[in-house]
């Protein structure tokens, strides 16, 4: 089983165990204001290997890259005007860009899914500080096993991955909830990849112009969460729902009532207030609660898809999707 430490009890035990572990060539578990991340040394293909090997996630699909500071990045990646000046305002924070990888570059094409370019991201908090002591960017995806929900807490993470990593760091529950916002500056143009946890209105107030979305899902992998079926729990999902059938688990939204909530296994409610960053803070643990409660089909409330409510949509619908 993953040894666990608590940051907030002893910082610099989390920072000097997580670099030992890491310098290893293994992954960890560690804390982000997004998800918890199962991190490894971005620069070493053999802990980049574990990652996918933990997750069993293909090889197709790239990883985020985290930083400790923008001049970190900086020497990974080749900033246009627009992207630089979304790092500027962002970061640290919940936005990924998709940018050139330089040459000189040491990360792994493992880690890029052979690609020239790269995600890049600076988390906040401890995240950032274990990047800082450690010295070397972390490839970092979520921390749950591939296409399943994501972990926003430690007992998430160890309930799924606990036998098959050695360290989980724990900072208690993300704050955010929801994967990083991910964009990619092409010709001038900005185009919105994966929605998360900054809103495209942020964005776009930002960069001055608006982004640009596709209509239908590419078949090309340009970054995470691109993958049509993900997200996914073991009960099917069913979004949308005005009503709900007997044993079937409801997971509600704001105010509005649905027809026969009363006999449902488990009832949840991501906001009572209709606040989409309380929903997008809830949402994964919400998901894990009503599949753990042996519903066959989890029916979910009508969401706004504004603001952060384009994330949580996102998510829903990846999560509903067919499944091979």
């Amino acid at each position: 089983m993953a040894r666990s430490i608590d940051i907030t009890k002893d910082r610099q035990q989390a920072i000097e165990a997580g670099c030992a572990v890491l310098g290893a060539g293994f992954p960890i578990a560690i804390p982000t204001e997004t998800v918890y991340g199962l991190a490894a040394d971005a620069t070493n293909p053999i802990a980049i290997a574990h990652i996918y090997e933990t997750k069993g996630r293909p090889r197709f699909n790239p990883l985020i890259c985290h930083m400790a500071d923008l001049a970190m990045a900086e020497r990974h990646a080749a900033f246009d005007p627009v992207s630089r000046a979304l790092a500027e305002a962002f970061w640290p924070g919940p936005l990924t860009l998709v940018l050139p990888l330089k040459p000189e570059s040491a990360i792994h094409s493992l880690a890029t899914a052979g690609l020239d370019t790269v995600g890049i991201r600076v988390p906040k908090g401890f995240a950032g500080e274990l990047i800082r002591a450690f010295g070397r960017p972390l490839a970092a995806p979520s921390a749950n096993t591939s296409g399943k929900i994501s972990a926003t807490s430690a007992a998430h993470v160890d309930a799924d991955l606990g036998e098959r990593i050695r360290l989980i760091l724990d900072a208690g529950a993300s704050t955010v909830g929801v994967e990083s916002t991910i964009v990619k500056v092409e010709d001038g143009k900005l185009r919105l990849l994966r929605p998360g946890g900054l809103p495209a209105i942020e964005i776009e107030r930002v960069a001055g112009q608006k982004l640009l979305r596709s209509k239908k899902a590419s078949a090309a992998i340009e970054a995470p969460g691109m993958l049509a079926s993900h997200y996914a729990p073991g009960a099917t999902v069913r979004l949308d729902a005005t009503r709900v059938d007997a044993g079937e688990a409801l997971i509600a939204f704001g105010k509005t009532s649905v027809a026969g909530a009363e006999d449902a296994r488990i009832v949840l409610n991501l906001s009572q207030d209709g606040d989409l960053a309380e929903a997008a803070a809830n949402l994964f643990d919400y998901m894990k609660r009503a599949d753990a409660s042996g519903a066959a089909t989890i029916a979910f409330s009508a969401i706004p898809d504004e603001g952060l409510g384009e994330a949580i949509n996102d998510r829903l619908r990846r999560a509903a999707a067919p499944r091979e």
